[in-house]
């Protein structure tokens, strides 16, 4: 993470944010259940976008349940943010305490992370939009089988992000995400421009990247087309999949699944135990097929408001 000075309006909004995070989650959600209603039926945030691409992904629902799933993934994006707001307060070794007993994420199989990890040379994690991504700073602390710890540590994981143009919001996003590991001395937030000189200097050292990979490619990404996603053609972002591809990572998927209002199950799916004997467009085309029927299975628990099919 980058250690430079606090933005001024950044230390203002962490404070006022830290005040509201110490109210109970089921506050949060309460809150959550009505931001999501304001942002869809006043604001309107990104609507024809919402309901263009639930229409296209799913062409044999009728108008009333199209509107019933944009209803819904509305909640849930308000969900998102609710919970995002309420993680920010799980501070250190009491917050980390706090996390675990809110019970929000269950990890259902962490014997597959360990042997995934005991049998690779670096591991890459592919992760979406599905659930809520803004916690998976909680990682080492959600419930999982108390007789089967996980074994890496926060010193070998990494998370990969774009950098925020506002660098205040930037920091507070930042800084939000990995409240709860900050006196770990968790210094793995990669900037998506600076992760491939990330990955030559540290390939000799057991790595664990986790990889946001379901945007539209960025101008400047290399891209593939996966074919048909959700009865769309599909270009997908190859960053995570070449960076695999070069250093022999193993890859997996991580697996987003709603068991609840503020309530939330992580399957850890191996794909590929050796990337270097695959192209990146085959790991990609993988990738989609998991994501496909994780959405087609619960499509409200899906980001619908980025346009993720812009040709």
């Amino acid at each position: 993470m980058d250690q430079e000075k606090r933005p001024f309006g950044a230390a203002i909004i962490e404070a006022l944010l830290y005040l509201l995070s110490r109210l109970p989650l089921k506050f949060h959600l309460a809150c959550g259940r009505f931001f999501g209603w304001f942002l869809c039926y006043v604001v309107q945030y990104r609507k024809d976008v919402v309901i263009t691409n639930i229409s296209r992904s799913f062409p044999n629902l009728k108008y009333k349940e199209v509107s019933a799933l944009v209803k819904k993934s509305y909640e849930h994006l308000g969900d998102i943010f609710a919970e995002a707001v309420w993680f920010g307060g799980c501070r250190n070794a009491r917050g980390r305490e706090r996390l675990n007993k809110s019970g929000i994420v269950d990890i259902l199989n962490p014997e597959t992370f360990n042997e995934v990890y005991d049998n690779s040379r670096n591991m890459m994690v592919l992760s979406s939009h599905m659930g809520n991504w803004e916690l998976l700073g909680g990682w080492f602390n959600f419930n999982h089988n108390p007789d089967v710890p996980l074994k890496s540590d926060f010193s070998e994981i990494g998370v990969v992000y774009r950098r925020l143009e506002n660098r205040s919001f930037d920091r507070v996003m930042e800084d939000n995400r990995c409240n709860c590991i900050k006196d770990t001395g968790f210094n793995g937030y990669l900037e998506a421009s600076e992760v491939f000189r990330f990955a030559i200097t540290h390939r000799r050292e057991k790595f664990v990247y986790i990889f946001p990979t379901d945007q539209y490619p960025y101008k400047i990404a290399t891209s593939h087309n996966v074919g048909k996603f959700l009865n769309q053609e599909t270009l997908a972002m190859t960053g995570g999949a070449a960076l695999a591809c070069k250093f022999g990572m193993s890859v997996s998927y991580l697996r987003w699944k709603s068991t609840g209002r503020g309530s939330y199950s992580i399957e850890f799916v191996p794909l590929f135990s050796d990337a270097s004997q695959l192209t990146p467009g085959q790991i990609m085309e993988k990738y989609y097929s998991e994501l496909e029927k994780d959405i087609v299975a619960q499509p409200w628990n899906y980001l619908w408001t980025h346009k993720r099919w812009k040709k």
